[in-house]
């Protein structure tokens, strides 16, 4: 049997982040480091690993099969590394210093990073950022093991005080080979019993989607796939048969590139709001407080 080397965390987290971000270019300005690293570390991983992870094309690439579910692994790994380093500040006296964020996978990916780095250039306490599903954010900043928190389910949140920061909104998107996607609307029974690519149970997005169905009289049949990331079902939609509802953050670019389809349901309209949460019944102040309000600002005027 073949002993499989652990590839570098730091390599692992350059495939996220291609992978998140559809382009290695877009990866490296992201990253700071040059597209010839970038590719370079990827191709170590799919050497390491002996899976093609990525198929490349003039306009980006795209998860392979294989690539879908490595994906899924080494945003694990990744996310572990991250907690694992914050235990290794708290380990040494730092955690004091260290503003530690919960937030749901569509906020993490496509908001928080901007939010982060206006906060870093003002501040310099560590900025520790934890991606999770609403429900565990709720629940990590109610333990308080995060300072501050962001959700993107509809409802109660345990009993945490909270604030809108933006508005989101949920679309249904197919790949543009998919019948849905010839322009007319889909009646929303026919979608409520089409098995879809979804989140996992205690996402906001899956939570918000199926309640918006049960309002409207429709049951959800269960999902044809679960995923746990936002880019591992959107790479999944952009390779197979099936459609999803995902936030518009994580799609704008793909639906007017062509390379998704935005679907109408008739008589539906998903829009949520996305929250900020913390523990009640105290005053947010230093870095949390200035992290509320870059996203309360930035957020609002992004919608």
């Amino acid at each position: 049997m073949v002993v499989r080397r652990l590839p570098d965390i730091a390599a692992l987290d350059v495939v996220v982040t291609v992978a998140r971000l559809g382009s290695m270019g877009a990866a490296s300005r992201e990253l700071g480091i040059s597209q010839q690293a970038v590719s370079s570390r990827v191709r170590g991983v799919e050497r390491e690993l002996g899976v093609e992870l990525f198929i490349r094309s003039p306009g980006g690439v795209d998860l392979t099969s294989n690539g879908m579910a490595v994906l899924e692994w080494a945003n694990a790994l990744v996310e572990r590394a991250a907690q694992f380093m914050a235990g290794v500040d708290a380990l040494v006296g730092a955690r004091h210093a260290t503003l530690v964020v919960a937030a749901s996978k569509t906020v993490a990916e496509y908001l928080v990073p901007s939010w982060v780095s206006t906060l870093a250039n003002r501040s310099e306490v560590k900025i520790s950022v934890r991606p999770m599903n609403s429900a565990d954010v709720i629940g990590t900043v109610h333990s308080g093991e995060a300072d501050l928190g962001f959700i993107e389910s509809p409802g109660a949140t345990g009993g945490l005080d909270s604030a809108v920061v933006a508005q989101d909104e949920l679309v249904l998107v197919a790949a543009p080979g998919h019948p849905w996607a010839d322009g007319r609307a889909v009646d929303i029974h026919d979608l409520a019993s089409t098995p879809l690519i979804q989140r996992e149970p205690g996402s906001g997005t899956r939570v918000t989607f199926e309640a918006a169905l049960r309002d409207s009289g429709a049951t959800p049949v269960d999902p044809l796939i679960e995923l746990r990331s936002v880019t591992a079902i959107r790479s999944s939609v952009l390779t197979s048969s099936g459609a999803a509802v995902l936030s518009r953050l994580s799609v704008d670019d793909d639906i007017a590139t062509g390379r998704l389809v935005r679907v109408d349901i008739t008589g539906l309209r998903m829009l949520r709001p996305l929250r900020a949460v913390w523990t009640p019944n105290i005053t947010l102040r230093g870095p949390a407080r200035d992290l509320l309000d870059i996203a309360t600002r930035t957020g609002r005027a992004g919608f």
